[in-house]
């Protein structure tokens, strides 16, 4: 500060001695003592050159004129080093300035997102720029859920973004995303759902780099997908109960282990450097439950086998306590998300009853209340997680469940397959789907959401 207060103060010397010798700010104040003292330099000079005159009259003219410019030059060196030890011998020097490493992220937009920010309380608002992506510029699109071919008519729901309450969450970028996980590996475990969002993500990132499909399952539920450049690698497993499940015989009964994790993606856990997990409806079917080696009760089988009927709520629990005690226990850590249940938007009636969404704006946050369902699966998993990631380095909670309870607007409806109503079907008759989401839609948002929770946080 002192430096800067001499600068603006003094007008830099044309002395070239000076210039050469010290640089900006210390010749400024090197040269406030030299001309601080011109007289006593002056009168130094010419005494010592009368004295020296007076005493050798007799020496020859050359040793007279070589011992003034001599003394000259001693007389300014010696007022040259005696000025720099005053100032070096006062000068102070400013503390350093640190960046804490715990200061908040900055997007390449500018905008900060404060770590004190909940992420997910917030509303949707109105968005100009529109998606990243459109069905044209993606190929990676899911028939089912691309809605625009499938005629959907209004575009509206593509122009709305997420805004977190107390703070503004950095727009995706795809080139920063690729650069942070170049070398990765990236996994998302679950249903259809998780399916949903790995494409997503793939729409907005094969804007950057075009991804490559290396490997898929006989149903092509299971994908690995590589961006070359970037050596990183995404894959969606399919276990979407996260637990063993099987059918036995030819009953279409569904077995869930509750003691014994699916293999198809434990197996590969230790690859992973980054893992979102996710539950949800499978849980609603019908299921029998062992545990021990012990048939122990089921869900939804209306009194067959003469089994106690002990809810969906509770093979949830049991489930994820599962997941949640392997991730805490595993010796590989990488950095965990479990993603929260996300609503249908059903109305009127179920999925196979003649359920219906046929809205085309988002809802405010009063306007609609979450089915129970919902409701107590989302309180299970706040129950199970929302404590665990305190006490570890590794986890992390995204909950997405509000911010897509708020967007009955962004799903497929009956344009899950080209022109529904083609033929003059009746619309009653034409089944919808109020679960998954169009791409692109709001589940791009889910990116903003995970990228800040995970890489940034």
């Amino acid at each position: 500060m002192t430096i800067k207060a001499f600068s603006s103060t003094f007008t830099k010397p044309s002395n070239t001695l000076s210039q050469s010798l010290f640089p900006s700010s210390m010749e400024q104040q090197l040269t406030l003592v030299l001309l601080a003292t011109p007289k006593g330099a002056n009168f130094d000079e010419q005494t010592l050159d009368y004295a020296s005159s007076s005493s050798s009259s007799s020496a020859p003219s050359s040793t007279s004129s070589f011992t003034r410019t001599f003394l000259k030059f001693s007389v300014y060196f010696s007022l040259v080093a005696l000025a720099y030890y005053f100032i070096i011998s006062s000068f102070t020097v400013p503390p350093p300035i640190f960046i804490a490493l715990d200061s908040p992220p900055v997007s390449p937009s500018g905008n900060v997102s404060s770590p004190k920010c909940d992420l997910f309380s917030g509303d949707w608002i109105p968005d100009p720029a529109g998606p990243l992506y459109t069905n044209h510029s993606c190929p990676h699109i899911q028939d089912f859920q691309n809605c625009m071919l499938n005629g959907r008519p209004d575009v509206n729901y593509l122009f709305w973004r997420w805004k977190p309450r107390d703070c503004d969450l950095p727009r995706f970028s795809s080139s920063q995303f690729l650069d942070r996980v170049r070398n990765k590996w990236w996994a998302f475990i679950g249903d259809s759902i998780a399916r949903n969002h790995v494409q997503s993500l793939i729409c907005i990132l094969s804007q950057v780099e075009e991804v490559v499909e290396i490997y898929h399952d006989k149903e092509f539920r299971s994908k690995i997908w590589r961006f070359p450049s970037h050596n990183f690698t995404l894959s969606v497993i399919w276990s979407p109960f996260l637990v063993k499940s099987e059918t036995l015989g030819t009953s279409s009964d569904i077995h869930l282990y509750l003691d014994q994790l699916d293999h198809k993606w434990t197996h590969q856990y230790s690859n992973f450097d980054y893992v979102v997990i996710s539950g949800g409806k499978w849980f609603l079917k019908a299921t029998i439950f062992h545990e021990s080696n012990t048939v122990t009760g089921s869900h939804y089988c209306h009194g067959r086998y003469n089994l106690t009927e002990l809810g969906y709520d509770y093979s949830y629990r049991k489930t994820l306590k599962l997941v949640r005690n392997f991730v805490r226990d595993s010796t590989h850590k990488p950095l965990v998300l479990f993603r929260t249940t996300t609503p249908d938007h059903f109305e009127t009636a179920e999925w196979n009853a003649g359920g219906y969404c046929n809205r085309t704006m988002p809802f405010k946050e009063a306007e609609a209340k979450l089915k129970t369902v919902d409701a107590v699966m989302r309180d299970v998993e706040l129950d199970v997680f929302q404590n665990f990631g305190e006490g570890s380095t590794n986890f992390r909670l995204l909950d997405t469940t509000g911010m897509s309870f708020l967007r009955p607007d962004g799903h497929p409806g009956p344009y899950r397959h080209p022109h529904p109503f083609a033929g003059g079907k009746v619309k009653s008759s034409v089944q919808n789907d109020c679960l998954h989401w169009c791409l692109p839609g709001p589940i791009d948002s889910w990116n903003d959401v995970m990228v800040e929770t995970i890489l940034n946080r």
